[in-house]
């Protein structure tokens, strides 16, 4: 009897240590549903309403989270915009693997590939995407392509351009190595620019533009290889490199970080925190009233 009793006891040990696990491995796969739910929520109510008139109060109402909640996973609207762009990264790296890993080496084919399947991944948020435009041409703001908070989603799609070129039968010189990724990043903002203002059905001038464009690109990377042209391409890095609106260049002006800022101000777990999902109000109080206030609209 005693053996059994003892062997029941072992079993309720091992049961409860397993119900433990399993409650830690809950925690997180709930904290990424409430901070997938009030991504979802903000870029709705984005196309509804605008950008300028969604405020963190409004997405929270929408969302049914408190405002603490809200501002525990994004300390800010703008934050909430960088989660957008992390987003579309991680969808953009997914999409182009096909082409990328499969096989395929044309690099015209390669670069057509990569730029037509970020404009499938950005289609459904072509509506709102010259609102989020307007935040993004100003150069000191953070949803800036070249502010230090842009830094990750930016890296990431000049990592996709890389992948590009060295799995390419074209092969690249090493001098310009760094160079050109960077310079094919430059032109998919080109292109962004240019799908935000397309009107046309479907975006299909963006399309055709991919078209027209990934060839020429190809053909001169396979130029550049010869030594009269070199130098043409790694001077236009360098100007490009000397004089883009970078976070080093912001610094070098006097302007002031916003990182920092942000790091300073924001509440425990900040942008993409996974701290757990309680019914406290984490960022909530004078803090998260004074953000609050600061992203106003004309709506509440």
């Amino acid at each position: 009897m005693r053996g059994t009793g003892t062997a029941r006891l072992g079993s309720l040990t091992v049961n409860d240590a397993t119900d433990e696990k399993q409650g830690r491995a809950a925690k997180p796969a709930k904290s990424e549903q409430t901070r997938t739910l009030i991504l979802e929520t903000a870029l709705r109510l984005f196309q509804e309403r605008g950008y300028d008139r969604t405020t963190m109060r409004a997405i929270a109402q929408e969302a049914g989270v408190s405002v603490g909640n809200a501002y525990y996973y994004f300390s800010s609207k703008e934050h909430l915009v960088q989660g957008f762009y992390d987003r579309i990264a991680e969808q953009h790296q997914a999409a182009v693997a096909e082409v990328l890993d499969g096989g395929e080496k044309d690099l015209a084919r390669r670069i057509r590939g990569v730029l037509l399947g970020w404009l499938d991944i950005a289609e459904p948020y072509h509506e709102f995407a010259s609102q989020f435009f307007k935040n993004a041409a100003d150069p000191d703001s953070p949803l800036s392509p070249f502010s230090p908070e842009s830094e990750g989603p930016r890296e990431a799609a000049v990592d996709v351009h890389r992948r590009v070129l060295s799995g390419a039968a074209v092969k690249v010189d090493p001098e310009l190595a760094d160079a050109l990724p960077r310079l094919l990043w430059l032109q998919q903002m080109g292109l962004v620019l240019f799908w935000v203002y397309d009107r046309s059905e479907g975006c299909a001038n963006s399309r055709r533009l991919v078209e027209r464009l990934a060839p020429v690109t190809a053909r001169a990377i396979s130029l550049s290889r010869f030594r009269v042209l070199r130098p043409l391409v790694q001077e236009t890095h360098e100007l490009l490199r000397d004089f883009m609106p970078t976070a080093a260049g912001m610094a070098a002006s006097g302007k002031p970080g916003r990182a920092a800022d942000r790091s300073s101000s924001a509440p425990p777990g900040g942008r993409g925190g996974y701290g757990g999902d309680t019914g406290d109000d984490p960022g909530a109080g004078p803090g998260a009233g004074g953000r609050e206030r600061r992203e106003r609209g004309t709506t509440a």
